[in-house]
């Protein structure tokens, strides 16, 4: 990664933005102290609420850190098959009391005016998820001296992501907790995501900005393996969720390291869109049934997730999580961008000293 970006965090470490208030001000300015990349996640919030979370960040930290915003969505989506899965959701509506949520409450998550304020507020690092921005919008959040990341899946979309002038790609494997960040939502791909270490080996021939790799990262040693493998920095979410300052629900946090969560899987259940998550009972019940309609079914669905949080419910909730999730540590988010960097200094010397991993 160039050295103007890579000087910003001294530890390779980057918290990846979790929307849906994870990623709250206190975690990332906890990570950014402690010497990693903090992620505010402007998706699902107004544009003044993405802003009045920068000044708090502000307020808590002097260090750079970057904020994540969702690219708007095409529309494509069958409204029939929205009906249909709004009718198989009335029973989890009458369980939980409450009203399913309206799937045209819009799709561009007021994108426009998110640039607007990271334009007239620049700060030092914005990424992009669900597509690639224009070179004009790259251009302009250059002029102000923003840094300009995208997540990509495959080699295609990387190449995408370098063509619209973006100083890095982040390469997220299907090991990723939450929403597969593709280009374009095709449900024929369904299940046949890339591998983290695949995909920043196809990645790295096919582009030459850097890579920061994404995916079921959890442990110093992992980081070490993508940083061999071709990337400049790790982002880890997962990990990051379970810590003390993360905006997650107690019950999510308990979860990933419950035994009745054993794994995960890639579900449209709560948003219509792929994200790994949990297996609960909702995902399991409704997975198999949930359209390709981003972000119809998550306004559709929002209203019951937050209800069974309510209810003290796990098994109606949206428990996103990676792959490591039963790897996940319950510390304050600065010893354990400390306890990573520590992990990585000693995989490298046993690299260097001819030791195994």
């Amino acid at each position: 990664m160039s050295s103007a970006l890579t000087d910003l965090f001294p530890h390779p470490i980057v918290q990846a933005p979790m929307a849906g208030g994870v990623s709250v001000p206190q975690l990332a300015a906890a990570v950014c102290e402690a010497g990693g990349l903090g992620f505010l996640a402007a998706g699902y919030k107004t544009a003044d609420g993405m802003y009045q979370e920068i000044k708090q960040l502000r307020s808590l930290t002097g260090r750079p850190f970057g904020v994540n915003v969702f690219m708007p969505q095409p529309e494509y989506a069958d409204p029939a098959a929205v009906d249909v899965y709004a009718h198989q959701l009335a029973g989890e509506a009458t369980w939980y009391e409450a009203e399913l949520g309206d799937p045209d409450s819009g799709r561009d998550d007021g994108f426009e005016a998110k640039l607007v304020v990271l334009r007239d507020n620049p700060v030092p690092v914005v990424s992009f998820h669900f597509g690639v921005p224009s070179r004009e919008v790259v251009d302009a959040l250059h002029r102000v001296g923003t840094f300009v990341l995208a997540a990509a899946t495959t080699p295609d979309e990387a190449r995408s992501v370098e063509r619209a002038g973006a100083d890095g790609v982040i390469a997220q494997g299907v090991e990723a907790g939450g929403h597969q960040g593709t280009h374009r939502d095709v449900p024929e791909t369904d299940g046949s995501g890339i591998g983290l270490l695949s995909l920043i080996a196809q990645v790295r021939e096919a582009v030459s900005i850097p890579i920061v790799a994404a995916g079921g990262i959890m442990r110093g040693g992992q980081i070490a393996g993508v940083l061999a493998a071709g990337a400049s920095a790790a982002q880890l979410g997962t990990a990051f969720l379970a810590t003390h300052e993360s905006g997650a629900n107690a019950l999510h946090k308990q979860a990933l390291t419950n035994p009745l969560f054993v794994r995960t899987e890639l579900t449209r259940a709560f948003s219509g869109r792929p994200a790994r998550g949990l297996v609960n009972r909702f995902l399991r019940e409704h997975g198999p049934y949930a359209p390709a309609a981003y972000p119809e079914i998550h306004h559709l669905t929002s209203p019951l997730r937050k209800a069974a949080a309510k209810a003290g419910d796990a098994q109606g909730m949206a428990l996103w999580a990676g792959q490591g999730h039963r790897m996940a540590r319950e510390l304050p988010a600065g010893q354990l961008v400390e306890v990573l960097a520590g992990e990585l200094a000693a995989a490298r010397a046993s690299l260097t000293g001819g030791g195994v991993l």
